[in-house]
């Protein structure tokens, strides 16, 4: 297992979740919701900088059958800029099928309502798209996913 910090990133349209780990790899945690528009690439830069984070892992959502739709197109897009931004870190996009949904089921199981939830969520999605990136490369000796080749 490689040593450092990493940031998880749930993309959504609206909002960016925001998670990172422990510089030995264990543990990720909900970190920041980034409001999706004009500054989300520089804000989510500052923080892999300010982190000196080794990696960030985005979350594909690909469809229950693997395929890739629209929302995967634009995370594909999203990751290539991201990329660009945050060089020489690596980027990497890993299989988020059902966090969010995962994410919204333990939040409302532990008493979060809907408003505070909304604030969370993202947060949450993204720290289950990294503890499960991390999870796979302590088991397979490497990264999950894909690395995000920069145009």
């Amino acid at each position: 297992m490689r040593s450092g910090v990493r940031v998880g990133i749930d993309v959504g349209t609206v909002r960016i979740g925001i998670a990172t780990c422990d510089p030995s790899g264990l543990l990720a945690t909900p970190f920041q919701t980034v409001a999706r528009g004009a500054r989300d690439l520089d804000e989510i830069a500052e923080i892999v900088r300010e982190l000196a984070a080794i990696e960030v892992v985005i979350g594909l959502p690909l469809s229950m059958s693997g395929a890739e739709g629209p929302s995967a197109r634009s995370v594909r897009d999203y990751s290539v800029t991201l990329a660009v931004r945050v060089a020489p870190v690596h980027v990497r996009l890993v299989d988020e099928r059902l966090t969010t949904v995962a994410a919204a089921r333990g939040l409302r199981k532990a008493g979060v309502d809907g408003r505070r939830a909304r604030a969370v969520v993202d947060q949450v999605a993204a720290a289950a798209i990294l503890q499960a990136a991390l999870d796979t490369e302590r088991s397979l000796g490497r990264p999950a996913g894909e690395t995000v080749q920069m145009e």
